[in-house]
């Protein structure tokens, strides 16, 4: 299953992932609407985008009172919103918090992953966003390390 994968290193800090997202989702342009919130730290020069992990073992879906929140084809965990009670027991499981509660729209809502297209990766300037499956990715950097050992003449 492919994963949204951050590079913070080439966030820009623009929040146009922000923006596309709700703009996606809610039809407005306003990014307490999102489903992915850029992180800026000053200090470090520095903006991280941060979003939903979709974990493998998502406690999320586990303390859902009414098993609103389900895993759909894409592997992203979504929120049944005809299920939903609006405890916001997902809200606070999250150990990663990212899950949000919007009193604009009266619901918990976090990264469904568009439907397996998401639009924050299509659109991000910087490239910091992609939408790729984890298992190539870490065939890459295996073949990158080995590249750069046999290069080196060394042995890792």
């Amino acid at each position: 299953m492919k994963q949204l994968v951050v590079k913070p290193e080439k966030c820009i800090g623009c929040r146009t992932c922000e923006l596309v997202c709700s703009f996606g989702h809610y039809q407005q342009f306003n990014p307490r609407l999102a489903n992915i919130t850029v992180l800026e730290y000053e200090a470090a020069t520095l903006a991280v985008p941060v979003v939903c992990q979709q974990c493998e073992d998502a406690s999320c879906m586990k303390v859902c009172p009414v098993k609103a929140i389900r895993r759909d084809e894409n592997g992203a965990c979504v929120i049944n919103y005809d299920k939903c009670i609006g405890c916001k027991m997902c809200r606070s499981a999250c150990p990663l918090g990212n899950m949000s509660y919007s009193t604009i729209v009266k619901k918990v809502f976090k990264c469904d992953l568009c439907g397996g297209d998401p639009k924050c990766v299509k659109y991000c300037p910087g490239g910091a966003l992609s939408f790729e499956d984890p298992d190539l990715r870490d065939v890459r950097k295996k073949w990158t390390a080995d590249k750069i050992v046999a290069a080196m003449g060394t042995e890792g």
